[in-house]
């Protein structure tokens, strides 16, 4: 590379020929598509509508229905997006739905709402895994943590009754913005440089 010359694209085609220049072309990519997965992640979020699942509402305005009885219970913003969130491994990983959401919101949440998110599918069981032959008191393994009735109150007060035709749900738009200053900035993140001491 001539002196003063920048690329906006890393020049190596192994990471072990990468330099300085080429990592700082990697960060200016990056920072141009700044806040752009909130968009992503809204696209695949809307693959939820109109996939009823069997159920009286469809899969969006469950997860839409939950995060407003959370959002008009006064919950904070990242709680919130994690009530909009908590389902939306629904279709891509459906014998584990629960961890997807997890997964996406893990580097903006607490490891509270982290843990909530990741065991929600559990809990909520216990409203009808017994329907199915399976043991709704699967959730008791956890009894003793310090979130578990945090994730057991999730559960009770905003997913479980989150099935009805007509409720006066909030728009997908009225939490978007709550998406984007969640998701803002990580938290966690082995990208993220550790703060001075």
């Amino acid at each position: 590379m001539a002196d003063g010359e920048i690329h906006d694209r890393a020049q190596f085609t192994s990471m072990t020929e990468g330099t300085l220049e080429d990592w700082q072309a990697i960060g200016r990519a990056s920072l141009a598509h700044r806040g752009q997965h909130v968009d992503r992640i809204l696209s695949h979020f809307m693959l939820l509508h109109n996939d009823y699942g069997g159920f009286n509402v469809d899969r969006l305005e469950h997860s839409l229905q939950t995060a407003t009885r959370a959002h008009r219970a006064g919950h904070d913003e990242e709680y919130v997006v994690c009530a909009l969130l908590h389902d939306i491994g629904d279709i891509l990983l459906p014998a584990s739905h629960a961890e997807l959401g997890a997964a996406i919101l893990k580097p903006y949440i607490s490891e509270q709402n982290h843990w909530m998110l990741e065991k929600h599918g559990i809990f909520q069981g216990y409203y009808f895994f017994h329907h199915l032959g399976l043991d709704r008191d699967m959730r008791e393994e956890w009894r003793g943590h310090e979130w578990f009735e945090y994730t057991a109150q999730f559960c009770h007060l905003y997913d479980q009754n989150s099935f009805e035709p007509g409720y006066d749900t909030m728009p997908l738009e009225a939490f978007v913005p709550m998406m984007r200053r969640v998701m803002d900035v990580p938290k966690h993140s082995i990208y993220r440089k550790p703060q001075a001491a």
